[in-house]
């Protein structure tokens, strides 16, 4: 398959490319800036989002469009600024990929969207799956909303969509765990917040298998939940990453000291919602990883 990502550099953009290509499929990765160097086979670079672009004639005959671009949630305090740029970063990208959508003369058979658990809100006793109609009202959950609404212009064109609801994604090397792991590592692990807020993960491999699963199955669309079918309560997470790095589970970190160290920010790890994977696993998808202490010793 001829297979097109924005934000193939991130965090998922990366797995996702290097599965693609071990698969044999071609990637094409839109970027603002490229090397040409940097192309090689199943691989090539697209530039996009500057001035005179015309990324479409590069990409026709595309089968597969995947749209993870935006400015990373996790990597400074939310200042009004920032929150601005979280959200803008997001519905520009989208609106540009629609743009390119639109221009190219035979569709793509799907479109994948980025989207996030945190269009549910936050809730220490309800349970989410994609059929909970309620959206919340926080920061997060008013960007995700914004965010899905702006490709909803995708299917106007006709194509499938589907709208992966990420819950946090576990990996070794980047995303929430690494940092979650680091004051346990330092034998100063413990309790986040009260510890009965919702930890909705899922490992990082059943999310590239998973949106391969949705791109080859055409029953699967509209919010899909990126989660796996076992969450667990943030005290439990950590009770359990403590066991699996052989570790202590004993110093908290309480809500109030969040706030002030990460402000607004803090809603990442201080609350949460339980979020099922009912369309994954309605159609037949085989997780991986169902267990969080197999996806962490998988992990470490």
């Amino acid at each position: 398959m001829k297979i097109a990502v924005t934000g193939g550099t991130g965090f998922v953009g990366r797995a996702l490319t290097k599965d693609f290509i071990r698969n044999g499929h071609e990637v094409y990765i839109l970027t603002r800036k490229i090397n040409a160097n940097e192309n090689k086979k199943q691989l090539t670079y697209v530039q996009w989002l500057n001035e005179g672009d015309r990324p479409w004639e590069v990409l026709e005959g595309v089968d597969v469009f995947i749209n993870l671009a935006g400015e990373s949630i996790n990597s400074g305090r939310w200042s009004e600024n920032r929150k601005k740029r979280i959200l803008e970063s997001r519905i520009s990208a989208t609106n540009e990929v629609e743009k390119i959508l639109s221009r190219l003369k035979k569709k793509p058979d799907v479109f994948i969207q980025a989207s996030a658990v945190g269009f549910y809100g936050i809730s220490d006793s309800e349970i989410f799956t994609e059929y909970s109609s309620e959206a919340g009202d926080d920061f997060l959950a008013r960007t995700v909303q914004k965010w899905e609404a702006t490709a909803w212009k995708v299917e106007d064109l006709g194509i499938r969509t589907v709208y992966c609801r990420f819950g946090i994604i576990l990996d070794n090397l980047d995303g929430a765990l690494p940092r979650i792991a680091l004051p346990y590592k330092a034998f100063i692990g413990g309790t986040v917040g009260t510890g009965n807020q919702w930890v909705s993960w899922i490992h990082l491999k059943d999310v590239v298998n998973g949106m391969m699963f949705a791109v080859s199955n055409k029953q699967v669309k509209g919010p899909v939940n990126f989660t796996a079918p076992n969450p667990v309560k943030m005290k439990e997470f950590g009770r359990t990453l403590g066991k699996v790095l052989h570790r202590p589970h004993w110093m908290p970190a309480p809500r109030l000291a969040l706030k002030i160290a990460l402000g607004e920010m803090s809603i990442l790890v201080s609350e949460g919602q339980k979020v099922l994977p009912q369309k994954l696993l309605a159609n037949g998808y085989s997780f991986l990883y169902e267990d969080l202490k197999h996806a962490l010793e998988d992990i470490y």
